[in-house]
């Protein structure tokens, strides 16, 4: 009779052993089933921008309240699937100063992107003459003569030259200018990006040749590069 029981001990821990068995099989990714220090094996799913409120393993819920997201590093690159804009993102390497200025209007090129085919280089030229209305517009004028109302009205102790007197300026150099700010003007690297201030230069380019973009000129500034 004890053999009995015995056996039938061993077959019900058999039984649970196997059910045991396929319970830690699961497959749904949310309930793995049972596992033995599952928190050293299996690292818990965090998701990006979300704030669990979890400090060590409490829970703290005026953390969920808060921005998980951490600002990126002075100087981070942001990702791009897109080969242009990728490229647009890297550092401009030219530092403030008139030297760079001209270096910059020597060596920076405007990328062929913005003008190879001419539906393209109108809409970024439409584009920059409204953002050089935003930006611009209120102390260069709205026709680059350097007559805006801070010059004609606030009293501005210099007027900008205009932009047709300054045909030498290179779209490399007025994007150097944006960047950096020249004289009286002070850089808007922070307002404007690296995409916008290039669609600016565009526009600042047909005001000093009265409304040419003078492609010839680029054509030849890009094939110098290549």
């Amino acid at each position: 009779m004890s053999n009995r029981i015995l056996k039938s001990q061993y077959t019900l821990l058999l039984i649970l052993v196997t059910a045991m068995f396929f319970q830690s099989c699961v497959k749904h990714p949310d309930s793995p089933g049972y596992e033995y220090s599952d928190d050293m094996t299996r690292s818990q799913a965090i998701e990006a921008y979300v704030d669990y409120g979890l400090v060590a393993d409490n829970v703290n819920d005026s953390l969920k309240q808060t921005i998980s997201a951490r600002i990126p590093a002075e100087g981070s690159i942001p990702y791009s699937e897109n080969k242009n804009t990728a490229s647009l993102n890297m550092p401009f390497n030219y530092a403030a100063g008139e030297d760079e200025r001209i270096r910059a209007g020597q060596e920076v090129v405007l990328p062929t992107h913005y003008y190879n085919n001419d539906d393209i280089a109108k809409a970024n030229i439409a584009e920059g003459k409204r953002l050089y209305g935003l930006f611009c517009a209120h102390c260069h004028g709205d026709k680059g003569n350097g007559d805006g109302k801070v010059i004609t009205v606030g009293g501005y102790p210099a007027a900008p030259p205009a932009y047709n007197t300054l045909q030498d300026r290179t779209p490399g150099s007025v994007f150097h200018t944006i960047t950096h700010g020249k004289n009286a003007m002070g850089p808007h690297s922070s307002q404007l990006n690296k995409d916008e201030r290039w669609k600016v230069a565009m526009y600042v380019r047909t005001m000093q040749f009265d409304g040419d973009l003078n492609m010839e000129e680029l054509t030849a500034d890009n094939a110098t590069i290549e």
